[in-house]
Parts: C-alpha cells; sequence; structure tokens
C-alpha cells in the first residue's frame, strides 16, 4: 500500500523543513508496517490558484501531483501554523483538491476518495495545531476521505515550533508517541478499507 506526504511547509529545497522532519517519523513507522511512502514538497513545484484538476497555464504541475493522490491509500496533509492558521500552501492543495468533490472512480458512482484514509502532521503548538487539524480534516471529510480516530500529530512543546527549539529539545516523546499511533491508526484503516471497501452512496 502507498502512503503520500504533501508537506506543506513554506520553504524550498533544500531549506531544512520542521515539518517535513515531523512527518518522516509518521512515515518511518508506516514503512515498518509494510506501507511504501513519498513526500513531496509542495513549493518545489508549480501549483497555480484553482479548483480544477486539469491544469490552470501551462506551468502548473498539479495535474502531476493530483496523479500521486489519486495512487494513495494513505494521504498525510503535513503543514505549519502560522497565526493560527494552516500554511497558505496546504490551502492551495485542499482548494485543488475540491474538484475531487465531482470524480468518481471507474464505476462513475464512488468518489475517488472513497476507501483512502487521511491524517494530518503539525508544526505548531497546542491551541494553534488543533485548529489547524480541524480545518484540514474537515476538508478531507468532505473530499470523501476517511478519518481514523487521532489521525494527528503535532509539535505541543515550547514556543516552537522554531529551529532551534524543534532541533534542540529532547521533549519529543508526547509528539512521537502520538505520531506512533496515528501510523498504527492509518494502517489499520486503510487495510480495512482494501478489505471491506465503502461502496457507492446511495442515488
Amino acid at each position: 500500500m502507498r502512503a503520500l506526504c504533501l508537506n506543506c511547509t513554506l520553504k524550498l529545497s533544500p531549506e531544512p523543513s520542521n515539518t517535513e522532519d515531523l512527518a518522516e517519523h509518521v512515515l518511518a513507522d508506516l514503512r515498518g508496517r509494510g506501507f511504501e511512502t513519498e513526500t513531496v514538497r509542495v513549493t518545489d513545484l508549480v501549483v497555480d490558484p484553482g479548483v480544477v484538476s486539469e491544469a490552470v497555464t501551462e506551468r502548473d504541475q498539479w495535474p502531476t501531483l493530483h496523479e500521486k493522490v489519486l495512487a494513495a491509500d494513505v494521504l498525510i496533509i503535513a503543514t505549519p501554523t502560522w497565526l493560527g492558521q494552516p500554511s497558505s500552501v496546504s490551502k492551495r492543495v485542499l482548494e485543488r483538491m475540491d474538484a475531487m468533490l465531482a470524480e468518481t472512480k471507474d464505476d462513475g458512482e464512488t468518489p475517488v476518495a472513497y476507501g483512502k484514509v487521511a491524517g494530518v502532521v503539525v508544526t505548531g503548538n497546542e491551541d494553534g495545531a488543533h485548529h489547524v487539524i480541524g480545518e484540514v480534516n474537515g476538508a478531507l471529510n468532505d473530499i470523501g476521505y476517511t478519518l481514523p480516530g487521532q489521525n494527528w500529530t503535532y509539535w505541543n512543546k515550547g514556543p516552537g515550533p522554531g529551529d532551534e527549539e524543534w532541533d534542540s529539545t529532547d521533549e519529543k516523546d508526547w509528539t512521537l508517541s502520538t505520531g506512533r499511533a496515528m501510523a498504527s491508526n492509518l494502517a489499520a484503516v486503510a487495510t480495512a478499507l482494501q478489505a471491506h471497501p465503502v461502496p457507492a452512496p446511495p442515488s
């Protein structure tokens, strides 16, 4: 099974990303459970504004990213918190995913996100992180993703996240144990849905 993480940091490669570092702990656990994983730093691509899956301009790389999203059994949106909000990059991703509301599988009836699970990784302290998790999970649920209980982790110590705070502190136990629980829940529900797919909604 495949897990895709969209790292919605504001930073361009090769600048270190705290968000990617935290998400990697979840992905490593999923790999230990037999998943193939991939991380895409969205700022390394050109993703134009819009609410369609097709290219908006000739330079728009969303269609390629959209294919990766559709191929993943598990989708993780990883985002920092700024002013208590999800990053502008994550909002751009969710706006483009809005088009998936009208997309169906080959049967022409089942929404493309049915049978897929999603989770959220947040770098930001507690109050902002809970808001961001709620915002992102609400959007993913609208699109049709299944959201396991405790499908998230976040950084909750110190005033951070900040490079120095995340890199220098040893107070990561809660964040990392929560990440392991997140990975366990994502894997369990994804496996269950593979065996028992979500049916098309009643007509």
